[in-house]
């Protein structure tokens, strides 16, 4: 299994769903503007969505493909797929469990989850409602989580790394068709939020099916293969979900604020999210079954090399992703959301938050790159302790900054978190003595830092220049944030070959 190639993969359709995810969300900032009704609907929209990154992109990868992995190559492909239908059988009776209870419970939920809308109770209804609406979603996504661990334990990557264009179109779907009978464009999304669900998960099973695997529905058992499973499932929930358990934070927090404050950390995580799911999400996602099968080789001098590689690969995209998102953040979020509900003031609010959350980039990144090595091992319970310590970082400097700094302390809180969780992972890898930093790794590195101060000098220069065209029209501005971006993009990769950071290996 090549790493950069399954990386490759991964990023590649990755890109391809961004890109359907900023059409999704220019027409959401159109319909819904950055008001109480966007607040409304982005909380909805975030209870499942968080456990949908905590399981998608996290706690199921971890606890899921070591094993069956682990089972693939020591006992073959059946006894795999008995693991896989186990696995299952206890994972949707379970889930089915838990969603009924949430939905029941939903108005307990959301004084947890948006305290703040309490003290307006039309607000508080709907967003009971549209939760009620969203929240089956966790189901569908955590049955895909499953299927996607599988198909990436085969080296699959297209197929799971495809699922969230089919969220975005089934959005797009639900804002220009579902909208004419709900009565807001609120409703219509959340909506679009279960329809997608369902819709991922059926291309999900033909693909397994595709790749030889037929999976039966059994009645759930729990076998000693599955409660291994389930007991690393939620310490690797938070151990590689610490970021989402920090935007969980954020929102509740947000709550408090005046009204916006939600969306404006929204609209600045989603751009954010850009090169985190690029970068991020597509290494973690082909590091894991890579590491886990050279370490059950028992060759960890090769794991190493990897994870070096994986790292490698994470900074020279990611430091210069940050800088750009730092000096160009005002015209970045003019121009995907200006219009419609969505107006000068909300983009300035947007654009200093996402300002503020891009610091923390390279160790949002990062972290997808070193928590793998933990679970490749088995190891989920030194995660969740660093973690957890990072979440408590993150609610106190939440409360210490919101007060001075509105919204944009809450970013600032998750930036710093995400950083103290990266370095405290590196660390205990390093002492133990599972994780060293090469030769090549060293030399790279502040060979990248120079490459990424000069493109950002261009890129600030550049926005200077290109003042007039910026404050112009929608052309005009759409024109000046391309050239800004294939300029900084030209400058960098051309500085990084010529100084050696870029090469054929």
């Amino acid at each position: 299994m090549n790493l950069f190639r399954a990386i490759a993969t991964v990023s590649g359709i990755t890109m391809i769903s961004r890109f359907f995810g900023f059409i999704r969300d220019i027409m959401v900032a159109a319909v819904l503007g950055a008001g109480p009704l966007a607040d409304v609907f982005f909380v909805a929209f975030k209870l499942p969505n968080l456990f949908r990154r905590l399981f998608a992109e996290g706690a199921f990868n971890a606890a899921f493909v070591p094993q069956f992995s682990g089972i693939l190559t020591e006992r073959g492909r059946h006894r795999a797929r008995e693991f896989a239908e186990q696995a299952l059988a206890v994972l949707l009776w379970s889930l089915l469990i838990f969603v009924i209870l949430i939905e029941i419970t939903m108005p307990w939920i959301m004084f947890i989850f948006a305290p703040g809308f309490a003290t307006n109770p039309e607000k508080f209804d709907l967003a009971v409602l549209l939760s009620r609406i969203t929240f089956p979603y966790l189901l569908f996504i955590s049955l895909v989580s499953l299927m996607s661990g599988l198909l990436n334990s085969l080296g699959k990557f297209a197929a799971a790394a495809a699922t969230p264009i089919l969220l975005n179109i089934c959005l797009i779907g639900a804002i220009l068709w579902l909208i004419n009978f709900t009565s807001t464009p609120a409703h219509a999304l959340a909506l679009g939020v279960v329809i997608a669900g369902a819709v991922q998960l059926f291309w999900l099973l033909f693909h397994v099916g595709k790749a030889g695997i037929k999976l039966r529905l059994l009645i759930p058992r729990l076998t000693p293969p599955v409660r291994t499973m389930l007991r690393r499932i939620v310490p690797a929930a938070v151990g590689a979900g610490v970021y989402q358990i920090s935007l969980l934070v954020d929102t509740v927090v947000a709550s408090l604020l005046p009204a916006g404050s939600i969306s404006y950390l929204f609209f600045a995580d989603r751009v954010n999210q850009l090169p985190m799911g690029m970068i991020g999400v597509a290494v973690g996602t082909a590091l894991l079954p890579l590491l886990s099968r050279q370490l059950s080789a028992g060759d960890s001098a090769a794991a190493i090399h990897t994870q070096n590689r994986a790292i490698d690969i994470t900074l020279f995209l990611s430091l210069p992703a940050a800088a750009a998102l730092i000096v160009i953040a005002l015209p970045t979020i003019s121009v995907l959301f200006e219009r419609g509900a969505f107006g000068p003031t909300e983009t300035m609010a947007t654009a200093s938050a996402l300002a503020v959350y891009a610091t923390g980039l390279p160790a949002y990144v990062m972290v997808k790159a070193i928590t793998p090595a933990y679970f490749a091992r088995e190891d989920t319970s030194t995660p969740v302790k660093i973690g957890l310590l990072a979440v408590l970082v993150n609610l106190v400097l939440n409360l210490v900054l919101m007060g001075p700094f509105q919204h944009l302390g809450i970013a600032a809180a998750t930036s710093a978190s995400a950083w103290l969780n990266t370095i405290l992972l590196a660390f205990v890898l390093f002492r133990r003595g599972h994780f060293s930093i090469d030769t090549r790794l060293k030399s790279r590195l502040p060979r990248m830092v120079f490459a990424t101060v000069i493109m950002a000098l261009f890129l600030y220069l550049g926005m200077n220049g290109l003042n007039e065209m910026l404050a112009g029209g929608q052309l005009e501005k759409c024109m000046a944030l391309f050239l800004l971006v294939s300029g900084g993009l030209i400058v960098y990769f051309a500085i990084s070959f010529f100084i050696g950071v870029a090469d054929k290996e």
